[in-house]
């Protein structure tokens, strides 16, 4: 009797969870096939607010729904897509739209990417420059330097020592 009664405040329970985890499905009627096919493209063309890089077609939020809501009354009121995208950004501001408009608001997203790729070829321009000039002069000056009797020596020994040391009959003792 108490297993019956477990699967039975199971099956209960599962069934109070599930009602509460169904999703709202919009069903709008529409007067013709040119306004459904508006709406559609609308709903792809319109970002949710809320969830940022989401359209309102594929978005869940409360915003979206009723975003939703809002550009099917204004389809089937005969308003044209321009209308009803100008209505949307006038209500949610700029962000709804996919395809903001350049006005200064919008300068840094439509200019900021070209201004940073810009500095970024100038400051490579400019450090690939200042290295070359850099070892352009080291170059320079110690080509203008003599060297002393002196150095001239540690130079030839160094020079031998080296030469010694990469012959074939000591590298020919090094292999066994």
């Amino acid at each position: 009797m108490k297993k019956i009664l477990w699967i039975f405040l199971g099956l209960v329970g599962i069934n109070l969870v599930s009602t509460q985890l169904k999703a709202d499905i919009d069903v709008y009627q529409f007067s013709g096939e040119d306004n459904r096919q508006l709406y559609l493209d609308l709903t792809k063309q319109l970002r949710c607010p809320k969830c940022q890089n989401q359209d309102i077609a594929d978005s869940n939020a409360p915003i979206a729904s009723d975003m939703r809501r809002e550009v099917h009354r204004l389809v089937e009121a005969g308003q044209t897509k321009d209308e009803i995208v100008a209505f949307m950004v006038e209500r949610f501001g700029e962000f709804v739209s996919y395809k903001p408009k350049v006005i200064p608001a919008t300068y840094m997203l439509w200019f900021g990417p070209w201004i940073l790729v810009i500095c970024g070829v100038t400051l490579v321009y400019v450090l690939a420059r200042k290295r070359r000039t850099g070892m352009n002069n080291q170059n320079s000056q110690l080509a203008g330097k003599e060297l002393s009797e002196q150095q001239r020596q540690q130079l030839d020994r160094l020079m031998t020592r080296y030469s010694s040391d990469l012959s074939p009959e000591k590298n020919e003792h090094r292999d066994d």
